[in-house]
């Protein structure tokens, strides 16, 4: 979807997708949607900066209540785009890898958590704090990222 990306396409995505959450059925359960960025076999990827031309249309028309974004390398972009999120969803950072095999360092990974909170409550208004409660933290696109499989292995994400 977003790597063919264009205004109208996000505009009749994001319709279609809330006239799925836009009964009685949306207020029962928690909706989720991850944002995925394609990634290939041996840890290729198919698009860049996806959350840049993306985010405040999404993050802000879609009607659910938690996004899955990938933020596991530099290609996803910094988190200048969760200033779009609203203080009624939440985001799931994918920043821990399942595609190579080295083991984030916690003190960074906990500084881009950070870091992101202040992208979320620098524009809304919201303390820091509040934006941390916004937060969960993720591997980037679950436990392996693509089924023929990538640079990790298993005794690389059972540490994680």
């Amino acid at each position: 979807m977003c790597y063919f990306y264009n205004e109208k396409m996000i505009e009749n995505f994001n319709n279609e997708l809330n006239i799925c959450t836009a009964d009685e059925l949306f207020t029962k359960m928690h909706i989720g949607l991850h944002l995925c960025r394609e990634n290939f076999v041996k840890s290729r990827n198919f698009n860049e900066r996806l959350y840049d031309r993306t985010a405040k249309e999404l993050l802000q028309k879609v009607n659910v209540h938690t996004f899955y974004l990938e933020f596991d390398t530099e290609r996803a972009g910094g988190f200048e785009p969760l200033q779009y999120l609203p203080h009624n969803k939440n985001v799931v950072l994918g920043v821990v890898s399942s595609k190579y095999p080295e083991l984030e360092d916690f003190d960074a990974t906990l500084a881009r958590v950070y870091d992101a909170a202040g992208y979320i409550s620098k524009r809304s208004g919201r303390s820091e704090r509040e934006a941390l409660e916004q937060i969960c933290v993720s591997p980037q696109c679950g436990f392996v990222s693509h089924s023929s499989g990538n640079a990790v292995g298993m005794d690389d994400m059972v540490p994680r």
